[in-house]
């Protein structure tokens, strides 16, 4: 998933961002409403953490900003206002959710896989490629019945293959979908990625680079269990 918090508070930002990175997620960071409206504007986020209390452009008008966009993302509020009037004002501004500071972070996570799965279309129970079977909710990976280990970006580079059905992604789709905004688009970072997740997936090949274009895996399907 891609993320955006919306906090400006910054030490709680950056604690955000890494705990929901070590959560497999790809997350960007922006320390005022300005910004966020900014970021929000150029890339489609599936979760928005968004604080109420914003310098710049207030946190309930970027959430009519998003809401008004028509895009699937979803948005979660952030604040110290607790009450039941503030949660209904929150809410009637097209907030998803509302979470009250201080959290606990388990919970947050939990809030945003759910508003995640609302923000993408309901992944297949799983994604193949000959006997290649990932498994998306489960974050496994098998081939010929026995399992693939592979790292969170490794992980995230297939499935976002295998969901393409046998279209071709761009180097830089794949940068924008599995990793965040701090990735270098010059460097060789997807290359290496999708070198070491070949060696891992083992013979015969599945990922095919297409020179100029990308890489895609032909015979990409879906199946239930």
């Amino acid at each position: 998933m891609r993320i955006l918090v919306v906090e400006d508070e910054e030490p709680l930002a950056d604690a955000i961002a890494r705990g929901l990175r070590r959560e497999g997620m790809a997350v960007d960071i922006a320390l005022n409403g300005d910004d966020g409206h900014e970021k929000a504007s150029i890339t489609r986020y599936d979760v928005v953490l968004l604080d109420r209390d914003l310098p710049g452009m207030s946190g309930d008008d970027l959430c009519k900003e998003i809401v008004a966009s028509g895009e699937l993302t979803r948005v979660l509020m952030l604040t110290a206002s607790g009450t039941v009037s503030d949660r209904v004002e929150g809410l009637s501004l097209g907030a998803d959710d509302y979470l009250s500071k201080p959290f606990a972070f388990p919970e947050l996570v939990a809030r945003v896989r759910a508003l995640g799965r609302r923000a993408t279309p309901a992944a297949p129970p799983l994604l193949i490629a000959g006997d290649v079977e990932l498994d998306p909710a489960r974050r496994t990976v098998r081939r010929a019945g026995g399992p693939v280990e592979l790292t969170r970006k490794e992980f995230g580079v297939l499935e976002v293959l295998l969901s393409a059905k046998g279209a071709v992604v761009s180097s830089e789709e794949l940068l924008e979908r599995v990793w965040d905004e701090n990735a270098d688009p010059f460097t060789t970072t997807v290359r290496v990625t999708v070198m070491t997740l070949r060696k891992k997936l083992g013979e015969p090949g599945i990922i095919e680079t297409v020179v100029g274009s990308g890489y895609r895996v032909r015979d990409a399907g879906t199946k239930t269990e």
